[in-house]
């Protein structure tokens, strides 16, 4: 396992049990970048339209398709940071 990943591991812990929750823009962002970092770009069909959470979710993570494993799990990790974690 590599230096970048467990780092992403103990970032996503950390995400659990931040101080203060994140305004709903950074959750996605969150969630978006652990996806991207995790499962590579975005896979299945997009959520029914009233599906709200899901469609935000899905697209958030949508609009990192192309971006590297790598830099995803950097950008998680430092974000994570920022926000006291």
């Amino acid at each position: 396992m590599s230096d970048l990943t467990s780092k992403f591991e103990e970032a996503a812990k950390k995400a659990m049990n931040l101080p203060e929750r994140p305004d709903n823009d950074t959750l996605l962002k969150l969630y978006a970048l652990y996806k991207q970092g995790s499962s590579g770009d975005v896979s299945g069909p997009k959520p029914g339209f009233f599906d709200f959470v899901g469609t935000a979710k899905y697209e958030a993570w949508a609009k990192l398709k192309g971006t590297k494993a790598e830099e995803a799990m950097q950008k998680y990790v430092d974000l994570v940071k920022k926000l006291g974690g």
